[in-house]
């Protein structure tokens, strides 16, 4: 028994001394570093980029919105009504806009290549009017969105002359911040991202 456990701490010190020589170990990296995302600093690197011209707070936001939430809701066949899986991702744009009221929405709807131009355009109307007014309805302000534009069925999201469920649709992307103040937001972004900390962090209240 003695000469096995021998056998074992050798073992384990051999272990230990070839995890510490691996470059790519967690002995040689800073403690949590595998569980960084690569997310950290990103509030104050996109307040120098935006200070200094590099980039605008769209395109930041445009891929925070993209990445977090369903910016797309799909219908049936020639209809603009919403169903309940549209209505759920709606629910989950609106809570997103409602967090930053200083930037300005377009809400693009689309149809597949069954039916005339024409028809067409008239029912991608209509489904993005369907869409910006459910968001209102769910406490989104009307003045947040700028525009609701048909596309018809001129930019299938997969080409097709028949009928398309994937084309149906309606999408919705930033196309800016508020009017009349391009710039309020600049240099401001990491306060925007605590205000939204700060808010998913209030205390609930949990009833016993």
């Amino acid at each position: 028994m003695a000469i096995n456990r021998r056998f074992f701490l050798l073992g384990a010190a051999g272990f230990g001394l070839t995890a510490c020589s691996d470059v790519n170990s967690s002995f040689n990296r800073e403690a949590g570093s595998q569980l960084d995302e690569g997310f950290f600093g990103n509030p104050t690197m996109h307040n120098t980029m935006l200070q200094s011209g590099q980039i605008s707070l769209a395109e930041i936001m445009t891929k925070r919105f993209h990445a977090e939430v369903p910016s797309m809701v799909n219908f049936a066949f020639d209809s603009s009504v919403l169903d309940e899986t549209a209505r759920a991702k709606l629910a989950i744009q609106a809570r997103w806009m409602k967090q930053f009221p200083e930037l300005r929405y377009k809400i693009y709807g689309h149809t597949d290549a069954v039916g005339t131009h024409a028809y067409n355009m008239g029912l991608g109307q209509r489904r993005a009017n369907a869409v910006k007014q459910h968001l209102i309805s769910l406490g989104v302000p009307t003045a947040s969105i700028l525009a609701v534009v048909s596309r018809g069925k001129t930019q299938p999201l997969i080409v097709s002359q028949g009928y398309e469920p994937a084309n149906r649709r309606t999408v919705t992307e930033i196309s800016g911040v508020m009017g009349r103040k391009p710039t309020v937001m600049d240099g401001r972004y990491a306060r925007i991202i605590d205000r939204q900390y700060v808010a998913s962090a209030q205390e609930a209240h949990v009833s016993e």
